[in-house]
């Protein structure tokens, strides 16, 4: 065993004796030592109730028989820190837990883990860790959060209380309205209730084989919950036991399945550069054309919000992962998986409940995944769109840009009322190195939809958008403005064609002007000239490559 490099041996004494302070008694060190990382923290809904979680994971590892050692890991919640400074360190903390876990785990040669995760940078960080180490991992997302109520109707985070801020201002919603609003629309622990990025990933780590079966799904508040917790304590012993690595699991093929799952869901923008970084990290490239390929090969048989009005809760009851596996069994490639059996054998045992949530294939919402990818003048490196979340009329839309050089400058422009119909709003230095970070825009897409104009304007942006946003929102533009790509020439008053259909996003300006324009062309001073977001931004790489760190 990997720990037995500090427990085994006579000049290993002090570091056991080191052991023995921490309470581990002579008796456990023939056993595996298995690593808990634990997100909890008091500041995110979906992790404030990993306390107990924790207690039955290691009650799962005793009953395994493994020691277990649980050690934090940071965690911010994106909703409090989107708006501000905060956002900046959205996307880059990903990095710092990967590195965080790698860390202790190689610190202290434990010989197996499991992750305890739950919301949006903090999951994939967590599986970049788990790709990285190649040692026995297995992932525990702690569930999705209850929908709210207010008046007879259902409450969720993004429509019911970022929207409000729109609607308020539009005058439908009473000060007395925003405020049950803002108490009712989250209403205990858990990830917020739609396909947000959170519960998207949550899905695709079930589907990529790393959760075990029925884990993707399962409710914050339940005792399903709490049995996975035990029944994951018990099984990474035996992932040791048998020398099960992540990367055995998490292989090619696991990654084209959790592509397709992703599209046939409908599921966040953001998933494209997680999926994309898991897989770098395992030693896989995953090109942005492989996930318009599988989109367009792919149905979308759900609709949770925010493209339609279910919630997770909904799919949770209509037979979860397991249920939508078994819609696309026909589509996946065998691959094993920490449950055991391989994950088309897990596709046979899912049952759909509710065919309504969990549509046939030949019933499918669109012949056509939830996310396109979209190439043009405007983005030559690619740009990413939550089709799902597009009402229909939408697929041609032709505009005058209206350019902001930050999400705040955008904001304002929204909230004062100065965005008229048929505007392309481009936001940019807001990607990986000029944001730096590529701070999610949630508020102004919500603003937007909550004041009636979500299917009136556009909006691209090289930063990127909450899985909460709809309408004709375009992020992830590559190259980003602050590398010299075409949305840094953008000048008000220019042209932008999107054609969803051709799949372009395209800027009507002269090729002579652009040459003028690129001529002239000078970046704004960096935003941060300290502190490990000046690093990051030096380090990470564009967009359509996931934003990894090279």
């Amino acid at each position: 065993m990997r720990s037995d490099e500090v427990k085994k041996g006579i000049e290993r004494v002090p570091h056991r004796a080191l052991m023995h302070a921490t309470g581990v008694a002579r008796s456990e060190f023939e056993k595996p030592f298995i690593g808990i990382a634990s997100s909890f923290t008091d500041l995110i809904p979906g992790h404030a109730g990993m306390r107990t979680l924790e207690r039955f994971l290691e009650n799962g590892v005793y009953a395994g028989g493994g020691h277990p050692f649980l050690f934090g890991i940071p965690g911010i919640c994106d909703g409090i820190a989107m708006g501000h400074i905060g956002m900046h360190y959205s996307l880059p903390i990903r990095e710092l837990i990967a590195d965080s876990v790698e860390t202790v785990i190689q610190a202290h040669r434990l010989d197996g883990m499991i992750l305890l995760t739950n919301c949006d940078k903090i999951t994939p960080g967590m599986l970049m860790a788990a790709a990285r180490l190649d040692i026995p991992a297995i992932v525990l997302t702690a569930g999705p959060m209850l929908g709210g109520r207010y008046k007879g109707e259902r409450l969720d985070l993004v429509h019911d209380a970022f929207e409000a801020v729109g609607k308020f201002n539009r005058g439908e919603l009473t000060e007395d309205d925003v405020v049950a609003m803002e108490i009712g629309s989250c209403p205990g622990e858990g990830s917020c209730q739609g396909l947000f990025t959170a519960n998207t990933m949550a899905c695709l780590t079930e589907s990529l084989g790393m959760s075990l079966y029925g884990a993707g799904t399962a409710l914050a508040v339940s005792s399903k919950k709490r049995h996975l917790a035990f029944e994951t304590g018990k099984k990474i012993v035996e992932l040791v036991n048998n020398n099960v690595t992540a990367r055995q699991i998490m292989t090619r093929n696991a990654f084209e399945n959790a592509i397709r799952v992703d599209m046939s869901l409908g599921g966040s923008t953001n998933t494209v550069l997680h999926i994309t970084a898991i897989a770098h990290e395992a030693g896989i490239e995953l090109p942005l054309e492989l996930f318009d390929k599988i989109s367009s090969e792919t149905p979308n048989i759900t609709r949770i919000r925010p493209s339609g009005d279910a919630m997770m809760e909904d799919i949770e009851y209509a037979g979860g992962i397991p249920a939508v596996l078994n819609r696309l069994r026909g589509m996946l490639k065998d691959n094993p998986t920490v449950t055991g059996p391989s994950l088309l054998e897990l596709a046979k045992r899912g049952v759909v409940y509710d065919h309504e949530i969990i549509r046939p294939l030949d019933k499918a919402y669109s012949s056509s995944g939830g996310i396109a990818v979209l190439k043009g003048s405007l983005a030559p490196d690619g740009a990413v769109i939550k089709v799902a979340g597009i009402g229909a009329g939408l697929e041609y839309f032709k505009g005058t840009a209206k350019v902001f050089g930050s999400e705040q400058d955008a904001m304002k422009a929204i909230m004062g009322k100065k965005i008229q119909p048929g505007d392309v709003i481009i936001v940019r230095y807001e990607g990986p190195k000029g944001g730096p970070g590529m701070r999610e825009m949630l508020s102004p897409t919500a603003a937007l939809s909550g004041m009636g104009m979500g299917d009136k304007v556009a909006l691209i942006t090289d930063g990127r958008f909450s899985g909460g946003t709809r309408g004709l929102s375009i992020g992830h533009v590559s190259p980003e403005a602050a590398a010299g790509g075409p949305i840094g020439l953008v000048k008000d008053g220019d042209t932008i064609t999107i054609d969803l259909k051709k799949k372009t996003v395209d800027l009507s300006v002269d090729t002579d002007e652009l040459d003028r324009r690129r001529a002239a062309f000078r970046p704004p001073e960096p935003k941060f000239r300290s502190g490990w977001l000046a690093r990051y931004a030096r380090l990470v790489t564009s967009a359509n490559t996931g934003a990894v760190l090279k």
